[in-house]
Parts: structure tokens; C-alpha cells; sequence
């Protein structure tokens, strides 16, 4: 995509929520035609530029309007109760400007880029899965070759999500050909650069199908500067996990409220028609409530800790935070799951039915995908490790006892 066309659709006292709200309604136009055809939701991520959405977490010196995780989740959850997939876009764009407007600031290059990023509005993708890792982005075995300032690079990528409308991606490799699977870079390949991708595999999944997560083959190369100055292990402790799971749960927590809006809806109108008799889903619908609160809390929490661990380097990198944050990410991919799931019960057949008002099909398979998106199996062994090295921190909040 290009550099935007139409600046005067926007008012300069539109709030970032305002712009996102007329994203919502085009999202909510297209979504069952992107559902329906595994197409990329290319008329909201339009949306998104035009609304200047794409910019927003960018720092306000590079152009941006530096806003920070807990304003960018929200616009997430907005989106998410229109389209699941455009919302998961968007997060996962959201994810890559993180890891830029945290371990970018001290390059030149990634300075420059990120003044881009804003001012032509760049939809970024990531690279991070590869053919042979089993999934464990914190290995590659493609490597950069560095050679006179200049980088070359060919992965074989098993997934680069939107990577064929994405003006940007940021991937993954080696530091170098004799550098060990987990001693890792990470390299920012814009579209316009000296780049090129292969699909050798196509995205027709159960849901989440608008994110046309295809495979590629990315060959590239160009300067060195592009590389990240600080290793990939750093970029994926310090912003990349934390930015993730909450962008993640973020999505999956709009999508759930979605469904649980059109439970409600349901046993309203039920209501309406019998007014003296407590129609049967209400009971259930109470219990979805309770679910959607917790989700809600867990992930309110997770961003204030991680906002209070954005001022402690050690705090960041520590194995406490780490645990603390794979448990936002398991935890909201069933709770999510498990609200849609009350919400079909409650709705019944006009629920299971598509094409009505109170349908949750989209929803229950969008949803699916977050227990396997990252294993939830993979995690929890990670994190079982990471508590064997650790204690549980049962204090209610971040200052010390009694302070």
C-alpha cells in the first residue's frame, strides 16, 4: 500500500478512538465477505490509513502521537468487536511498531523508518516462523550474510501473516551463517526495498481466515543498518512478548464481548416477549458476564504491570514478568473460547445459524485459533520452567508490603 491520498478526511480534534470508531462500521460492512472468501479485509486496513490508526504508537517526535499499550489494546478491542481478523492486523501490526518505538530509538535507520511508519501510514508484518523450527521463534536457522555495510537474507518462511499487503516485514535470523540457532537479529524489509516473496503455501483455516497468514519464501537485501542494534533476545523479552499477548487477548477479549453483546441481545428480546417470565438464557448470560469481567481484569492488569515494568530493565527481563505474562495469554485464549461458547448456548440455533443477528459462528471459530496461535501446550511447559526458577509473587499490588 501507498502513501495515503486523502489527508482531508480527517478532523484534527478526532480523538484515536473517534478515527477508530468509523473503522469499526466500514470492518463491520465487510466482514462476512472477508470471513466468507479468506480475503485480506484490505477496505478497513484503507480505513485504518486514511483514519491515520496505523501511526498512533509511534513516538510524537518521529510523527507519531505516541500513544502507549493500554490506549493502543483499546482501539484493539474496538476493532475485535467488528471483525476478528482485521482486529488480529492491527494488533499484530501494533506488535512490530512496539518492538521499533522500543529498540529503534538509537538508530538512525530505524529512526528514519518510523518517521515513514507515520507519515505514509506503513502497515508492518512480521517474519518469524520458519520451515524446520517447530514453531519456536526464538530459533532460526536461516542467518544475515554481511558483507561491505550491506545484508542478504533468504527465509522460508511457514507463516508471514497479510505478508502479501504488508509495506513492511520485519523478520528473524541468525545474527550470522556460524551463529548459534537462538543468537538471533531481527532485519526491517520494506516493500519498496530490494525484497521479494514466493508463496508457497496458502491460509484456508478454520477461522481467523481474513489474516491470509500465507507461507513465503522472503529473499532480501540491503543495508546493514537495517538490522536491529540490539539483539533479538532483548527485542523479544523487553517488548515483543509482553506487546503480543496483550494485543492478543486484546483481540480475543473484543471478539468475546461481541458475542456475549449478542447474548444479551437475545435474551433481551426474549424478555420483551414474556414479561413476567426470566427467559432461560439469563441465567447462563450471567455467568458469561462474570467470565468477560475476569478477562477484562486480567488483561487490565497485564497492562499496568507491564507499564510498571517498562520503567525496570531487570523488572522486564525477569522471570516473575515473563510467567505473569504467559498467563494473560493461556488464560484469555480459553476464557475467550468459553464465553462464546455460553453465548451459542444461550442464542441457541439462531445462533449456530449464520446470517442472523444473534450468529456466533465467526466468532467461535476466530476464537478457536487463539489456544493454538503460540501453543497454549508450549507456553505452559515454558512457564512450568520458569517457575521451577522462581516464587509465585502473592502481594496485591506493585509496591512492597505495607508501603
Amino acid at each position: 500500500m501507498g502513501k495515503i491520498s486523502d489527508p482531508l478526511a480527517l478532523s484534527p480534534a478526532e480523538s484515536a478512538a473517534d478515527r477508530m470508531a468509523r473503522v469499526v462500521a466500514i470492518a463491520a460492512e465487510a466482514v462476512d465477505t472477508v470471513d466468507r472468501e479468506g480475503r485480506f479485509p484490505l477496505e478497513t486496513a484503507e480505513a485504518l490509513k486514511h483514519g491515520r490508526l496505523l501511526g498512533v504508537a509511534i513516538p510524537a517526535e518521529l510523527g507519531g502521537e505516541g500513544l502507549g499499550t493500554a490506549a493502543v489494546a483499546d482501539l484493539v478491542v474496538q476493532l475485535a468487536q467488528a471483525c476478528g481478523s482485521s482486529a488480529m492486523v492491527y494488533a499484530m501490526h501494533q506488535i512490530q511498531v512496539s518492538s521499533l518505538a522500543t529498540h529503534g530509538v538509537t538508530s538512525e535507520w530505524h529512526r528514519a523508518f518510523m518517521r515513514r511508519v507515520a507519515d505514509e501510514q506503513l502497515l508492518l508484518a512480521s517474519a518469524t516462523s520458519e520451515a524446520g523450527i517447530g514453531g519456536n521463534l526464538r530459533n532460526s536457522i536461516c542467518a544475515v550474510e554481511v558483507a561491505d555495510r550491506r545484508f542478504s537474507l533468504t527465509k522460508d518462511a511457514t507463516v508471514i501473516s497479510y505478508g502479501a499487503n504488508a509495506d513492511a516485514i520485519l523478520a528473524t535470523a541468525r545474527r550470522a551463517p556460524d551463529a548459534a540457532h537462538s543468537d538471533q537479529v531481527m532485519v526491517v524489509i520494506p516493500a519498496d526495498s530490494d525484497r521479494s516473496l514466493e508463496r508457497k503455501s496458502v491460509w484456508d483455516t478454520l477461522g481467523m481466515r481474513g489474516t491470509c497468514s500465507d507461507g513465503f519464501l522472503l529473499t532480501a537485501a540491503g543495508d546493514a543498518a537495517q538490522i536491529f542494534p540490539k539483539p533479538f533476545s532483548e527485542i523479544a523479552a523487553q517488548s515483543m512478548l509482553a506487546s503480543s499477548h496483550i494485543y492478543w487477548a486484546a483481540t480475543w477479549f473484543g471478539i468475546a464481548a461481541d458475542a456475549f453483546a449478542r447474548a444479551q441481545a437475545f435474551v433481551k428480546a426474549a424478555a420483551r416477549k414474556q414479561p413476567n417470565v426470566t427467559p432461560p438464557g439469563a441465567l447462563r448470560l450471567s455467568e458469561a458476564a462474570a467470565m468477560l469481567q475476569e478477562m477484562k481484569g486480567h488483561l487490565v492488569a497485564a497492562i499496568h504491570r507491564f507499564e510498571t515494568a517498562q520503567q525496570d530493565d531487570d523488572d522486564l527481563s525477569s522471570i516473575g514478568f515473563a510467567a505473569e505474562i504467559n498467563a494473560l495469554k493461556v488464560a484469555s485464549s480459553e476464557k475467550a473460547a468459553e464465553v462464546v461458547r455460553v453465548a451459542m448456548l444461550i442464542t441457541g440455533i439462531l445462533g449456530y445459524k449464520n446470517g442472523t443477528p444473534f450468529s456466533v459462528g465467526r466468532h467461535l471459530r476466530d476464537v478457536t485459533s487463539a489456544a493454538v496461535m503460540i501453543s497454549n501446550d508450549r507456553i505452559l511447559s515454558n512457564t512450568s520452567t520458569l517457575l521451577l526458577m522462581s516464587r509465585f509473587d502473592t502481594s496485591l499490588f506493585d509496591s512492597p508490603r505495607g508501603a
